[in-house]
């Protein structure tokens, strides 16, 4: 028997489920995640598990929910392009304001007459995308505008929606199921729009109706002798019809509700969906900007005479007429569908569907048809499969459903308590403590010290101390503070950023502070040295202040040097380092000279191709003494810019150097010319 991970693996299809699972199946008829979806107050959502943020490709997808719009999302991504949606935006709006929500079904109602597309923009773009953010916006400000032309003064609650419901819309948009092989806290949600009416209102049987319209995977096909592929029979294959329409795009398919079976890279099989037909049409019918399609800004403001207007009329047209013949030429099929899937907002779009015209296919009192009950971007062929696979999908939730309904009840009480108060009163922002006058002098003297030993300021340093009274053990405030981890006390700032010797040496001669104090790390003020002289600073100090004065062996400070000691050390690695540029320098100028060698050698070899062996001096003035800047340029010729300033500059050196020489022995120079 496989366990509740092995059955939680793979993706779980609504049509195809394991048969350990469906043998299990329970119908969950008091759920506490079910009624707070369902409810029309403003309630926090409940916390996620770790499982379900950030879950891998592949794995089962997780629940999400909107408490403002009752709606459940698929995935976070989902969620989030409904937070970008027209529909949260206008209901947050409505909340801002104290007044009713509204349905998904109700804010359709209220957007048909501005026939405006509110699908959101999908992640890949065209030169002729005009569904901008810009458009979104005058969506929902225009839809805002009419609200308060609508609104009377006898309606102070502000709800002109009306008060008739819909069918479903009041109920939640998932069934819930429990397994006795999954964990108790695990249920199991099927969309309800992939049932039809009479099973939903029979919800004791709803079980056995997942029983009946369990699908076995298809093989795949077989291929003709001539090597083709028959299409699947349409007629006996149960599939649905999906269509989408807005902003001058288009998009339909038909799929088939029996998985296709396929092998695996690694070996495994594969269940895939099967698409019998599809098609995609996109026509510039929008108004770049100003949003909307053209015939409705020409019914409220008149025809437009430009060449864009004249474009976007004829596109209108030929769009119903290609959405029209194809809906014709998948007559058949769309008869024969289960289910009819169709998002179309806006007036014009619902009419380029819905009709009424000759040889209408669709129909609005079509018992099959549905609406996506999840927010859907633009209509294309991998928008309409990525809903396909969403509502086919069973959805895991793993919530603890005690812990839900306990939130729920506080939530509830929560409100009621918000509502007993007087109203827009902001809530007091919560107080800092005071600091005391001992704080605040603590924080300027951190301030000031950090800024000398930053600035190298030894006598100020000196200054600064003794004129407040700073004991030799002194730590920065608030010593608990994160930024004073490493150097908590001024000796270990000063050791940490390599200060100057006198700065050190007034820290611990003149000051006297304690080299044997710790940071955090449990490290002394020499051991966060950098460089000789910082380290050669405190061997000086210890040789100065005696072996008595501190545990030096405690701070980690070698035995004391002297300050004569020090300074012919630094003045012998200052030698060392003069001799080696020096050397660097001379293998440099070594190294370029060798460089102009070749570049000459290979001047001549050319001279020698061009003009024959032995006759370049003969023919150009043999014995003219050619100047400097030619003899130069000579030089430099074939080389790179790099090299040849490396060249100048070598030479300007050399020129300096026999400049001082010269100088230096001018005196005996002179009187021996005399």
């Amino acid at each position: 028997m496989a366990s509740s991970e092995d059955l939680l693996r793979r993706p779980l299809y609504v049509f195809d489920l394991p048969r350990q699972l469906l043998d299990t199946l329970q119908f969950k008829d008091d759920v506490p995640a079910r009624e707070a979806e369902s409810s029309q107050e403003e309630r926090p959502p409940p916390p996620s598990s770790p499982k379900q943020d950030g879950s891998p490709e592949g794995s089962p997808a997780p629940t999400t929910s909107c408490a403002f719009c009752g709606l459940t999302l698929g995935n976070v991504k989902s969620q989030r392009d409904h937070v970008r949606s027209d529909l949260h935006g206008y209901n947050l709006k409505q909340k801002m304001r104290g007044l009713t929500t509204v349905t998904e079904v109700e804010f359709d109602k209220l957007v048909g007459d501005l026939d405006e597309s509110i699908s959101g923009s999908d992640s890949s773009t065209s030169d002729e995308d005009e569904e901008t953010d810009n458009d979104r916006d005058s969506t929902l400000t225009a839809l805002l505008k009419r609200q308060a032309k609508l609104s009377t003064p006898d309606a102070n609650d502000g709800d002109f929606v009306t008060k008739k419901r819909k069918r479903g819309s009041g109920r939640p948009p998932m069934l819930w199921f429990k397994s006795s092989v999954l964990p108790t806290n695990t249920s199991l949600g099927v969309y309800r729009a992939l049932l039809t009416d009479v099973e939903q209102a029979d919800q004791s049987n709803v079980v056995k109706t997942i029983h009946d319209r369990q699908l076995s995977p298809k093989p795949p096909p077989i291929l003709n002798p001539d090597g083709g592929v028959a299409l699947p029979n349409t007629t006996t294959n149960p599939h649905i019809f999906l269509c989408m329409i807005g902003g001058g795009h288009f998009a339909g398919m038909i799929v088939s509700l029996a998985p296709k079976l396929s092998k695996r890279s690694t070996g495994g099989d594969e269940r895939q969906a099967t698409v019998l037909a599809h098609k995609t049409f996109h026509r510039y019918t929008t108004r770049r900007k100003q949003g909307g399609a053209q015939s409705a800004n020409d019914a409220s403001k008149g025809a437009a005479h430009s060449a864009g207007s004249s474009l976007r009329r004829y596109n209108e047209t030929a769009l119903i007429a290609d959405i029209r013949g194809l809906l014709a030429e998948w007559k058949t099929r769309i008869d024969t569908a289960q289910l009819l899937f169709v998002r179309a907002s806006g007036t014009t779009n619902r009419r380029t569907l819905f009709g009424p015209y000759d040889g209408q296919i669709l129909r609005t009192n079509d018992a099959r048809l549905r609406s996506f009950p999840f927010s859907t971007r633009r209509a294309t062929q991998a928008e309409l499969m990525r809903a396909f696979v969403e509502l086919t999908r069973v959805k895991i939730s793993e919530v603890d459903e005690a812990a839900l309904a306990a939130a729920a009840v506080a939530a509830k009480d929560e409100a009621n308590l918000k509502n007993i108060a007087p109203p827009n009163r902001p809530t007091p922002p919560p107080t800092q403590p005071k600091p005391s006058d001992a704080e605040i002098e603590a924080l300027h003297h951190t301030t000031q010290l950090q800024a000398l030993i930053r600035r190298s300021k030894a006598p100020a340093l000196i200054t600064y101390f003794t004129t407040h009274h700073l004991p030799p053990t002194y730590h920065f405030h608030p010593s608990s503070a994160q930024q004073y981890h490493h150097a908590p006390t001024p000796l270990h700032l000063a050791a940490s950023i390599n200060s100057p010797p006198p700065v050190l040496a007034a820290l611990l001669t003149k000051l006297h502070l304690d080299p044997t104090l710790l940071n955090d790390d449990g490290k002394t003020a020499f051991e966060l040295a950098g460089d000789r002289p910082t380290r050669d600073a405190f061997r000086v100090a210890r040789h100065d202040l005696g072996d008595d004065r501190w545990d030096w062996e405690a701070a980690r400070v070698p035995p004391g040097m002297s300050r004569a000691e020090a300074d012919a050390r630094a003045e012998r690695d200052r030698k060392d380092a003069e001799t080696k540029e020096a050397e660097r320098r001379r293998g440099e100028v070594e190294r370029l000279e060798e460089m102009e060698r070749e570049a000459q050698r290979r001047n001549g070899e050319v001279r020698e191709k061009k003009m024959g062996k032995g006759k370049v001096m003969g023919v150009i003035g043999m014995g003219a003494e050619k100047s400097a800047q030619e003899k130069r340029e000579e030089e430099a010729r074939g080389l790179t810019p790099e090299m040849r300033m490396k060249l100048e500059r070598e030479r300007r050196a050399r020129a300096a150097e026999e400049r001082i020489r010269r100088m230096g022995g001018g005196v005996g120079g002179g009187g021996a010319g005399r």
